[in-house]
């Protein structure tokens, strides 16, 4: 019985399988179905960036529609968020923002996986943008980078509760910005998988779990869009930060 529970449990779909085992030194690298869906996902967004840019017609065709609308929609995000001092790191955030989009949305098809809801991914993607801005803010403000952790118009003798609460406060960004993917991938595709299993359970009482199903889906789908926006932004933010401080 342990052993039928566990096969069902739905967190097996989150499970990290060896595709092709890889040992060099004693260290485990193997090419496992994360990293599978990882490369799917970079050739996923580089033929839809290929094929939408190809021929740049004036009337344009549905897929060179979807990659400008994209790419405009990460345009304007930066230029709201950041203002055109942020064009430069265009590349970035929208090589951040297409490959969490497309990793969310592939994890919502059958048989597929979810590289997003695991932890060790979000908190890698989030360890870059977090090192990378305040990489950022340091080669342009120099040491002056510090007074981001002094909050404008607070009193001097208020500086030793202020700047710990800011220094705090910046360090968990990682932490934030990792948990809030992974929390939300891992629990819509857990709710999801416990949902689907009640349908064939039901039989034709079913049919009421199935609907709820199927909206329970068109949620998740917008959640993943919502997640890649969320992250996407808030390193926009990071980034606004670092070049203006306050």
């Amino acid at each position: 019985m342990a052993i039928e529970g566990e096969k069902h449990s739905p967190l097996e779909q989150f499970e990290i399988k060896e595709l092709i085992p890889i040992n060099i030194g004693g260290t485990d690298i193997s090419f496992t179905n994360s990293a599978l869906m990882m490369v799917v996902t970079v050739a996923l967004i580089c033929l839809l960036m290929l094929v939408g840019t190809r021929r740049r017609a004036m009337i344009p065709g549905r897929w060179q529609v979807v990659a400008e609308m994209c790419y405009q929609f990460v345009a304007n995000l930066i230029r709201d968020t950041v203002g055109n001092e942020g064009r430069k790191y265009f590349p970035f955030i929208f090589t951040l923002f297409m490959f969490i989009l497309f990793g969310n949305m592939l994890g919502m098809l059958p048989y597929s996986f979810t590289f997003t809801s695991h932890i060790a991914v979000t908190f890698a993607m989030a360890m870059v943008v977090f090192t990378g801005v305040t990489l950022l803010g340091l080669a342009k403000h120099g040491i002056h980078f510090f007074s981001l952790f002094v909050p404008p118009g607070v009193p001097i003798w208020m500086w030793p509760l202020m700047i710990p609460i800011e220094i705090i406060s910046y360090l968990s960004r990682p932490i934030s910005l990792a948990m809030r993917l992974f929390a939300n991938m891992l629990a819509g595709h857990t709710l999801l998988k416990v949902f689907a299993g009640f349908v064939p359970l039901l039989g034709a009482a079913g049919i009421l779990p199935l609907a709820f199903v199927g909206a329970l889906t068109a949620l998740e789908l917008l959640i993943a869009f919502l997640q890649a926006y969320v992250f996407t932004i808030l390193t926009c933010l990071y980034i606004n930060d670092a070049l203006h401080l306050h």
